[in-house]
């Protein structure tokens, strides 16, 4: 039988989405550089040891900070998970269900907090948040949606080089005299979703993996696509629309993962040239950097394209801390703990010295890597997912992340499943119904429900 934890008392729950445990403020507020990107997941790194994608830059920030190897959004879509690293909230506290504006206070969201305590605030690239509100930063250029920009002259700059460049004239340009926070929002290496090609490298990185082969899932096959729930194994389900756009014959399925793999590895260079830039002005060591991304992707498992679903391709992202505090003995290793993007926010917070807001629900971080003795820390968190357009196209979803076990729950169609992770990782064999499974069951259902009233 499926092994179930002893319930936590009522102050312990609040604990869990609360931020304590903060390290203590830094004599001098750190500069703060967020690299984001999209649709990327967390084993889409060579140093997490990927057979194919190359990327250096990143590998190289790994080994100069901690990588935490088991870092998730609280809901996986693009415009949520931005509202979220913003505010430090679940989705039901920042009200953003799609693509629509938070309704958290700015004043509350840490580039609001951040320029009202002194620093030159920057934002480049993707918004995904309704209009851009260009007048909340120092230094705000936003866009996105496609793959090839054209510039005001005419010509025409891929998005990674057009984040690059912007990138470098803000760090050109920022006052001398004020500490500064850059979110980096790359649009690479989400799909440019009308286009028929879908992934549209630069031209000099088409060399990369053409010799190789890239390897298929195991769980891309129909047989595992069937043995989702009904709702979503079917033709009109828009993950499952997505695989035949992407992946649905071997050759497309190599055409394009290959042109996704350059788009990794084109912001890799770009990570690689904005850290360079960091240590020509000599402020590296007085900057925390942070990699991570908005949320996870599936490459054909279950038989299924993009995100949106608790499943743990696409709830899972890579996060990379270099923060010149981090002692020199930590300093490439990891971490497994349940780090969410609700955290990231107090995180930033805290090594600028600001207090975050009551409101946010995430977790200074820095405690993990700084604290003599490491705090108490989450051990489950609660994923919610607000139904697109209509149930047939993506329907809701809710669950229960643990380790060892994961439960799921679909609003529209009061359905559940269970997995044990242990033993199943590829979440192929719902438990929910199975009676010896009974107690375990029981247990997550009520922890589920005390985590999802907690987070609302």
């Amino acid at each position: 039988m499926l092994r179930s934890l002893t319930a936590v008392s009522g102050l312990a729950l609040l604990a869990l989405l609360s931020p304590f445990a903060r390290a203590a403020a830094p004599a001098k507020p750190l500069n703060i550089v967020v690299l984001y990107a999209d649709d990327w997941r967390f084993d889409t790194l060579g140093v997490a040891g990927h057979p194919v994608v190359k990327t250096p830059h990143l590998d190289r920030l790994a080994q100069e900070g901690m990588r935490f190897t088991r870092n998730c959004v609280t809901t996986a879509i693009c415009g949520v998970s931005r509202a979220t690293l913003f505010t430090g909230q679940w989705m039901s506290r920042h009200g953003n269900p799609a693509f629509a504006m938070f309704t958290t206070p700015w004043a509350e969201t840490y580039p609001g907090l951040l320029r009202k305590n002194g620093y030159h605030v920057g934002h480049i690239g993707k918004w995904h948040n309704g209009p851009f509100p260009k007048e909340n930063f120092d230094f705000g250029r936003s866009y996105s949606g496609t793959h090839w920009i054209k510039e005001a002259d005419g010509t025409k700059i891929h998005v990674t080089q057009k984040n690059e460049n912007d990138a470098l004239e803000f760090l050109r340009t920022r006052p001398a005299d004020k500490p500064f926070v850059l979110t980096l929002a790359f649009f690479a290496t989400h799909a440019e979703d009308q286009n028929p090609l879908q992934f549209l490298p630069q031209p000099g990185s088409m060399d990369l993996y053409k010799d190789v082969t890239i390897p298929v899932p195991k769980t891309s096959t129909d047989e595992y696509f069937k043995r989702l729930p009904p709702f979503i194994a079917n033709e009109q389900n828009e993950g499952r629309v997505r695989y035949h756009w992407r992946f649905d014959t071997p050759e497309k399925y190599q055409t394009m993962m290959k042109n996704y793999y350059r788009l990794a590895t084109e912001v890799d260079t770009t990570c690689g040239r904005v850290l360079e830039a960091l240590r020509q002005q000599g402020i590296l060591e007085n900057t925390l950097v942070i990699f991570t991304g908005d949320n996870g992707f599936f490459h054909a498992e279950h038989g299924l394209a993009d995100k949106w679903y608790p499943y743990e391709e696409s709830i899972r992202t890579p996060l990379i801390v270099r923060d010149p505090r981090l002692p020199a003995a930590q300093r490439g290793r990891t971490n497994d703990d349940f780090t969410l993007n609700v955290d990231l926010a107090p995180t930033f917070l805290a090594a600028a010295g600001v207090a975050a807001p009551a409101r946010m629900q995430g977790r200074d971080l820095s405690p993990l890597y700084l604290a003599a003795q490491p705090p108490a820390w989450r051990t489950e968190f609660f994923y919610e997912h607000a139904t697109i357009k209509n149930i047939r196209f993506i329907p809701s979803s809710e669950a229960l992340v643990r380790k060892d076990l994961k439960y799921l729950y679909w609003p529209d169609f009061k359905h559940e499943e269970l997995f044990d992770l242990r033993a199943d990782r590829a979440e192929t064999n719902n438990l929910a119904a199975n009676p010896a499974h009974s107690a375990a069951l029981a247990e997550m259902r009520a922890r589920f429900s005390a985590l999802r009233a907690a987070a609302r």
